[in-house]
């Protein structure tokens, strides 16, 4: 399975507005610089969370993107499904029914073999990515990485002042 790297470039951004203070809206200007990522193509991605709830927009001057939640409560399921889509990543065509011996009126999507493996693989790849949240993400990084958050947090705050 691939994902889209706008996947990467959500969860990154995700982490570092978890770590900015409630209601410091941060730029997807600045977030692209961080990450010297395509502005345009970011704002995109960002704007699939918050189609998805995942962020609220803030209008105005000092606006820009914050959780619509707490980072607890954003899996990264939820930000997979916002920016990949909700559709499975197999698809049974029922190819079987063309076989010799396949019956056109057999639901080969529960009687395949091939598709129950397929099916029970991403099930389980959902569930762990169900069970991950942004805020242990977060916190993993702090714990590996303890300048992260300052570091970043300063390099937003730079940015938006102007002084970078």
């Amino acid at each position: 399975m691939k994902l889209n790297q706008g996947v990467e470039w959500a969860l990154h951004c995700c982490v570092n507005l978890a770590w900015a203070s409630a209601g410091e809206p941060i730029s997807s200007g600045r977030l692209a610089e961080l990450y010297k990522l395509p502005p345009a193509y970011l704002n995109k991605q960002l704007q699939c969370l918050v189609r998805a709830g995942v962020l609220q927009s803030v209008s105005g001057p000092r606006g820009g993107f914050q959780l619509a939640r707490r980072a607890d409560r954003i899996s990264v399921l939820d930000v997979v499904l916002a920016i990949e889509g909700r559709d499975l990543a197999f698809r049974c065509d029922g190819i079987l029914a063309n076989c010799p011996g396949g019956d056109a009126e057999e639901d080969y999507l529960r009687s395949c073999i091939i598709s129950q493996s397929m099916r029970q693989a991403e099930l389980a790849w959902r569930t762990e990515l169900a069970r991950q949240t942004v805020a242990g993400i977060a916190q993993s990084l702090e714990r590996r990485f303890p300048q992260a958050r300052a570091d970043s947090l300063a390099q937003l705050r730079a940015s938006s002042d102007g002084r970078d």
